[in-house]
């Protein structure tokens, strides 16, 4: 696993943006296509913001979420509102590049199979993911793969939901897809970290994190979260 340390959340952000763009460039001209899974945050919009600014082959983008809050459309929790905010209103992206995962179906279960149907449809079967980008909790969680959660037990499904986590039931991507991805592009910023980062890169698998697969794994530190500041 490369990692690499950057003075701060905006040096990160920008660093991904870069990273985000050579893989589309190279990813579009040898398979024409790029699909990538983005997770929430303050840094990840931050990297969006910058990647409108890079030159990408958007018309073969394809953006499908890592995880979302089960909540109302529009609601702030949601982490589409701020994908669609950050990416549409900056870059010459069409709203149906961006595949939402559909949290306000009343049958969730049907929501994620259908969800996992979608990830299909535009990335093979079994799916593979061109990038799937991470972040990662004070309390080793990736995605929406929260530690005692029996979501980290699903690996008969690319998509799946969890319990109450924060207030909120979660649609994740489990660990079987996330794996598959060609490139694990890992955003870590803030002191809050500094304990889950270290343990991430001891491998320590008692929290979630550190069971997503290492050998295509970039991780994006700033100097916060790897406790150097």
């Amino acid at each position: 696993m490369n990692v690499e340390i950057l003075i701060d959340a905006d040096a990160v952000a920008r660093k991904a943006a870069e990273i985000i763009a050579a893989e589309a460039r190279a990813s579009v001209a040898e398979r024409g296509r790029f699909i990538m899974a983005v997770s929430g945050g303050r840094t990840p919009w931050k990297m969006l913001r910058a990647l409108a600014n890079e030159k990408v082959p958007w018309e073969g983008v394809r953006v499908v979420q890592v995880d979302e809050r089960v909540a109302p459309a529009g609601d702030p929790d949601r982490n589409l509102s701020h994908l669609r905010e950050s990416l549409l209103e900056h870059a010459p992206l069409r709203p149906e590049q961006i595949l939402a995962m559909p949290v306000e179906w009343p049958d969730l279960d049907a929501a994620a199979t259908r969800y996992a149907m979608t990830l299909k449809q535009i990335a093979g079967s079994p799916p593979v993911l061109d990038l799937a980008h991470l972040g990662l909790g004070p309390d080793g969680h990736t995605a929406s793969l929260v530690p005692g959660d029996p979501v980290l037990n699903v690996t008969d499904s690319d998509v799946a939901l969890t319990g109450v986590y924060q207030g909120r039931r979660r649609m994740t991507l489990t660990y079987p897809i996330i794996n598959r991805a060609r490139r694990v592009l890992w955003l870590i910023t803030g002191n809050d970290k500094v304990d889950a980062l270290a343990r991430l890169r001891e491998a320590d698998t008692s929290i979630p994190g550190a069971k997503i697969h290492r050998d295509h794994a970039v991780v994006l530190a700033d100097q916060a979260a790897a406790g150097t500041n």
